[in-house]
C-alpha cells in the first residue's frame, strides 16, 4: 500500500479520479456557453409565463367578482361613462385649439416684427393676387356704374 499515494482529488493506482478540483482547468466537464443560456432563458420564459397565467385566473375571478356589480350600477357608471369621455375630449379640444392659436399668433408677430416665418412668400403672393382681383372689380364696378349713368341719361332724355 504504498504504491498508492493519495492526492486531493484523485488517486493515482488506477489513474481514475472521483471529482474535480474547483481550480482544474479542465474545461470538458463544464456546460457550453450556449446551454447555460438556454437554461437561462427556459427558466425566465417559464416563471414569466407562470407569472402571466397567475395574472389571468387573477383578471377572470375578478371580472367574476366585480361582474354583478357592474350590472347593478350599469346606469349609473354608463352615462357617467359618457360624461367623462365628453370632459376628456373637451379638454383635449380646447387645448388643441389654444395651442393652435399660440403657433397663429406667433407666427403672426414675427410676420409682422419682419422675421419672414416658413409661408410668408405664399401669403405674400395671395395678397398680390387678391390685391390684383380687388382693383379689376373696382375697375369693372366704374366701368358698369358709367355704363349705367348713361343708360339712364338715355332713358331720361327719351321720354
Amino acid at each position: 500500500m504504498t504504491d498508492q499515494v493519495r492526492t486531493t482529488g484523485s488517486y493515482s493506482s488506477h489513474g481514475g479520479s472521483y471529482g474535480t478540483s474547483p481550480y482544474d482547468t479542465n474545461t470538458t466537464n463544464q456546460p457550453s456557453r450556449q446551454t447555460v443560456k438556454f437554461l437561462t432563458a427556459a427558466t425566465i420564459g417559464v416563471s414569466l409565463l407562470f407569472l402571466s397565467g397567475l395574472i389571468l385566473v387573477g383578471t377572470v375571478i375578478g371580472l367574476i367578482i366585480a361582474t354583478p356589480l357592474l350590472v347593478l350600477f350599469s346606469p349609473i357608471l354608463v352615462p357617467a361613462a359618457i360624461v367623462l369621455s365628453l370632459i376628456a375630449g373637451g379638454f383635449v379640444f380646447s387645448g388643441g385649439c389654444g395651442v393652435a392659436a399660440i403657433a397663429a399668433l406667433s407666427w403672426i408677430y414675427n410676420y409682422v416684427s419682419g422675421n419672414r416665418p416658413a409661408g410668408t412668400d405664399t401669403l405674400d403672393y395671395a395678397k398680390g393676387l387678391i390685391t390684383d382681383k380687388a382693383r379689376d372689380v373696382k375697375d369693372r364696378a366704374k366701368e358698369y356704374g358709367n355704363y349705367a349713368q348713361g343708360r339712364a341719361q338715355e332713358a331720361t332724355q327719351g321720354y
